[in-house]
């Protein structure tokens, strides 16, 4: 079927934002049949009218190249029934997890999937699948799979694995999404830069883990502040508590 023939009712689908454009892009560049996904699609007379896979169907008329696309047509001569078939497409189904995504680009060699398992392999750190029965995480695992690919963005595989070393260090069971942004900010902002080193930070953390995340969510509370931020600040401020070792 010609794209050109797919139709998108926007009195019950949303609108393209920002993002739905960078998407539509995206796939045109990047136009690949081995990740093509047919649309579905209800047949409204002249034009078919798209119930799922909006992105897709605008990509292919974008593209120019691509004169037909494969779709799924179902039955629903009503637009009661083609809302509600809208409703169930895009509500009715099981995404894909950070980590699920990761651990596919990481199959697939994509070069920033495998920098991030090289940098926690070598931090000591264990991006997990799935939070553990019962609750038992043991040191150095994490969930917090978007944080650490921000991180390793923003400082590089060196500093990120530097942030995370701390973290295992520290024997953070888990390494959450809040721990590497306090530790990143304290090695990295302007405000704490040379104030405090990575191994005080892993001793503090160590010793008084329970007692500053204690404090740090009341401190997040009163100054409405991010838990991340607040964490830091309490680190900081316990910078004194612990001596190095010999």
């Amino acid at each position: 079927m010609s794209p050109a023939q797919l139709h998108v009712d926007e009195r019950y689908q949303r609108g393209l934002s920002e993002r739905s454009l960078r998407l539509i892009r995206k796939i045109v560049s990047e136009w690949s049949w081995s990740a093509f996904k047919p649309p579905v699609v209800v047949d409204a007379g002249e034009l078919f009218e798209v119930i799922d896979g909006q992105h897709t169907a605008i990509a292919a008329v974008t593209h120019g190249a691509i004169g037909e696309i494969p779709v799924l047509v179902i039955q629903a001569q009503e637009q009661e029934a083609r809302a509600g078939a809208f409703v169930r497409h895009n509500r009715d189904r099981i995404n894909v997890t950070p980590i699920q995504l990761h651990n596919a680009l990481v199959a697939a060699g994509d070069e920033m999937a495998l920098t991030i398992a090289q940098v926690c392999e070598r931090a000591g750190a264990v991006i997990l699948c799935n939070p553990p029965t019962g609750g038992r995480y043991k040191p150095g695992d994490t969930l917090a799979i978007t944080t650490v690919r921000g991180l390793v963005n923003r400082r590089y595989a060196r500093g990120a694995r530097q942030v995370l070393e701390v973290c295992v260090k520290a024997g953070m069971a888990p390494i959450s999404a809040a721990a590497i942004k306090a530790v990143e900010c304290l090695m990295f902002a302007q405000e704490y830069k040379g104030e405090i080193d990575a191994e005080r930070i892993a001793l503090i953390l160590s010793a008084h883990g329970e007692s500053i995340s204690t404090e740090a969510g009341r401190f997040a509370a009163e100054r409405k502040v991010p838990l991340w931020r607040a964490l830091a600040s309490v680190i900081y401020m316990n910078r004194r508590k612990v001596r190095h070792a010999g």
